[in-house]
């Protein structure tokens, strides 16, 4: 169900002024002329021209965006009334050879509503910045700094917190005066009268950057349609870096199984809110998705069942890889699971040797766990585990390989335990880094291990003992970032088994501080996963993300000092008309100020929708 709320509500308009216009001819000029016009005398159609735009700058509204509305809430925000800005007909996007890529998507993003050619040019070129400029900064560059107050949404931004996650590069841009790094995915935006730049250090953080400038632009942006708007920015600057360096979603494909353009699309939305970590469930006792060639029946026979008889589908070799790429081309890394020891009856359908009993299992299409798993105490299921994790590793570019590791209820403890020790070195040796549910906790330490901490009690001893060995966390808990849970009783779709998270309970939580025992430091970032036992199509897909997704997204990302319920909600509901404009389905939950109000939908009207 989607809903449609108006535009936002523009802010107060400013009060009129009536600038000073040059003097006559024959008078002395003015020794205080406007900021704007002229200070040496011109030829009088130049005056007169100048002085034309420069009231049409002063009488004109402001701009229907806030510099501080962005979602995630930057770090450091510094508005400038008198600097808005507006995209001319003729901008043109200057950017420096390692942006260009950035550079030609955020072209993309704004020519289909804007209309407008926006060409980019290389900024290398002669010539002074143009109205859209990109900078990839070298990594001792140094962005200067800014006189001022600095404003977070809602409040004065104090110094970073401790738990700010370490990054290399050493672009610094500071919005009180003071130095900070930049990072690998940090960005400096200003935007004056004249024109807007960003700078990074990376391609990523100019990327997060480009995001930020097309969440300033009126909602109407999203539109895939040429729209009648005063397409302006609002002046000032953002000097933004994220908390957590890894922050991602999770999308399960085994259960229910969602085609590439399906998977590409959720890419997008992780990307729009500095996501920049896509897990994709792979497989489970419904499915088997991913083709691996040393062992073909996982996809033809393992790959043919989904829940409830809907179905099957698996993702080729080259399907695969274009996922990967495209998520690459917006930095965001794709984290494949191959779920062990349990959750695997897909696969005791296609080898029953694996099994413990030697005989193949009937396909599966409910939605029960903990009662599949592979023989721990037969060789041939290690040689299964290193042909899987070799063929998706060398598909994979980025550095993580999930193994799984959760409801293996019938493995006992001790094989339970020695498989993963096993598994752990295996997925080693293809020179990933091993990631598992926090089942695998008690397990022995691999260098670099990441613990994904999914349950609802901050009480867990057996994690924080992982942590003290060497693990890292990432925070998936059940009651604040399942996706899949119902945001309230009446929901059509999802479950309530880690009770209901509306979207305030998806915001109210520390990362950093969420599992005893466990110090910031250790926390690598937050996870917000979808499990499909109940969501079929890309719609419900869509209705379960948001408008929870943007709440975890903002965990990963904000300061702490920003963490503020009312500010986000406020700032999350200018984002409900353009989710309508993207054709984005959407919850339209009642304790979000939308623009229109809440939309109050019977259930099954909701369901209908869906």
């Amino acid at each position: 169900m989607s809903t449609n709320p108006a535009a936002p509500e523009t802010g107060p308009q400013p009060t009129e002024t009536h600038p000073t216009l040059p003097s006559p001819a024959g008078d002395a000029p003015d020794p205080s002329p406007v900021a704007g016009l002229p200070a040496t005398p011109a030829a009088a159609g130049e005056l007169a021209r100048v002085a034309a735009d420069h009231a049409a700058g002063q009488l004109a509204p402001p701009a229907p965006v806030h510099l501080g509305d962005v979602v995630p809430a930057p770090e450091r925000v510094l508005p400038d009334p008198a600097g808005d800005f507006t995209l001319p007909p003729d901008a043109a996007i200057r950017v420096d050879a390692a942006g260009l890529d950035v550079a030609e998507q955020l072209a993309g993003w704004l020519r289909p509503a804007t209309g407008l050619p926006l060409p980019v040019t290389d900024a290398a070129g002669p010539g002074p910045d143009g109205p859209l400029t990109l900078t990839v900064a070298a990594t001792d560059a140094t962005a200067p700094a800014l006189s001022g107050s600095p404003l977070a949404p809602g409040a004065p931004a104090p110094r970073p917190p401790a738990d700010r996650a370490a990054s290399a590069g050493t672009a610094r841009a500071d919005a009180d005066g003071d130095d900070v790094a930049l990072g690998d995915e940090g960005y400096r935006l200003d935007v004056t009268a004249t024109g807007v730049r960003i700078t990074a250090v990376t391609p990523a953080g100019l990327f997060h950057g480009t995001q930020t400038l097309r969440q300033l632009l009126p909602a109407a942006i999203e539109s895939a349609t040429p729209v009648a708007e005063r397409w302006v920015l609002p002046g000032g600057t953002i000097v933004d870096r994220p908390r957590f360096a890894y922050r991602g979603a999770m999308l399960d494909v085994a259960r229910h199984f969602f085609g590439v353009d399906d998977v590409l699309r959720v890419v997008d939305h992780l990307a729009r809110y500095k996501l920049n970590h896509l897990h994709l469930h792979l497989t489970d006792d419904q499915g088997w998705r991913i083709a691996v060639e040393s062992r073909p029946r996982l996809t033809e026979v393992g790959g043919d069942t989904a829940v409830g008889g809907a179905p099957g589908g698996w993702y080729t070799r080259d399907d695969y890889r274009r996922i990967v790429a495209y998520a690459a081309r917006r930095h965001v890394t794709v984290v494949p699971e191959i779920d062990l020891p349990g959750h695997t009856n897909a696969a005791l359908v296609a080898y029953p040797e694996l099994a413990p009993g030697k005989t193949a299992p009937p396909p599966y299409t409910g939605t029960d766990v903990g009662f599949s798993y592979l023989d721990p105490d037969d060789e041939r299921t290690y040689a299964f585990v290193a042909d899987v994790v070799g063929e998706v590793a060398a598909l994979t570019p980025g550095p993580w390989l999930h193994l799984g590791g959760d409801e293996a209820f019938k493995v006992p403890a001790a094989s339970y335990r020695a498989f993963v020790e096993r598994a752990q070195a295996l997925v080693a040796a293809t020179g990933k880094t091993v990631v598992g549910w926090h089942q695998i906790a008690p397990a022995g330490h691999v260098d670099g291990r990441v613990v994904q901490w999914w349950g609802t009690n901050g009480d867990d001893p057996g994690t924080a003992d992982a942590v003290r060995r060497g693990a890292r966390l990432v925070l998936s808990p059940g009651n604040h970032a399942y996706l899949d849970m119902k945001y309230a009783p009446d929901t059509p779709i999802g479950h309530d088994w880690a009770g209901l998270v509306d979207v305030r309970r998806a915001y109210e939580w520390d990362p950093g501080a969420h599992v005893h025992g466990v110090p910031a430091e250790a926390v690598l970032g937050v996870e917000a996963p979808l499990w499909t036992e109940s969501v079929t199509t890309r719609a419900e897909i869509e209705f379960m993300m948001f408008p929870r997704l943007p709440a975890v997204a903002e965990l990963g990302w904000s300061p702490r000092s920003t963490h503020d319920w009312a500010g986000f909600a406020e700032r999350l509901a200018g984002h409900g008309p353009r989710w309508t404009a993207a054709g984005i389905t959407f919850h339209p939950a009642p304790e979000i100020p939308w623009p229109d109000g809440p939309s109050r939908v019977a259930p099954e009207r909701v369901e209908a929708a869906v």
